[in-house]
């Protein structure tokens, strides 16, 4: 099922997030609808804030993005209640966009390398190496289970000149294609 992604401005984004056990009512459902979601909203990752729900779950399909970056091939995966262990290498600079804020791109920089502990869908603990593209979008999709958003990222300066876009989406001004609301 397709379920409505939560914009810019709603509480979800900014609710402290609960871990996952592995008796949440509906797992593989919600799972299942979040990649149905992501996908027909042509994203690449969603966190469980963005369709509403103040957990630490998140799901990931790079596929879309190997023809430029290879280390994406194949990359779909689940993460349930995961942990950053490190971030390091080289920081790389890349436009970033995101299902929560529709139609706004921004440089983001990020370290090239992620080093993360979780769980995957049958609750098999894991702790996994990423690089390049797909430990950007790892590292993304992570930030919203912290309250994070990428825009929280830029300078006041950027922050500033986003403010009438971001106010737009906030008041439903910019809604995307896609099911989307405000709280």
């Amino acid at each position: 099922m397709i379920l409505q992604i939560y914009l810019y401005g709603s509480n979800v984004l900014r609710e402290k997030t609960e871990p996952v056990t592995p008796d949440y009512p509906d797992l593989k459902q919600l799972i299942d609808d979040m990649y149905e979601t992501m996908h027909k909203a042509e994203g690449i990752g969603l966190a469980a804030p963005q369709i509403g729900k103040a957990i630490r779950l998140f799901v990931i399909d790079a596929s879309p993005m190997a023809d430029e970056y290879p280390e994406a091939r194949d990359f779909k995966k689940v993460f349930i209640n995961p942990t950053i262990i490190e971030t390091s290498g080289e920081p790389f600079t890349y436009q970033e966009g995101c299902l929560s804020i529709p139609n706004i791109r921004e440089e983001i920089v990020r370290d090239s390398t992620v080093k993360i502990k979780y769980f995957d869908e049958n609750f098999n603990e894991r702790t996994d190496i990423y690089y390049g593209i797909v430990s950007r979008v790892v590292q993304h999709e992570y930030d919203h289970i912290e309250q994070i958003v990428f825009t929280d990222r830029l300078s006041q300066l950027k922050k500033k000149l986003l403010k009438r876009k971001l106010d737009n989406i906030r008041n439903g001004k910019s809604m995307p294609l896609y099911k989307a609301r405000i709280n």
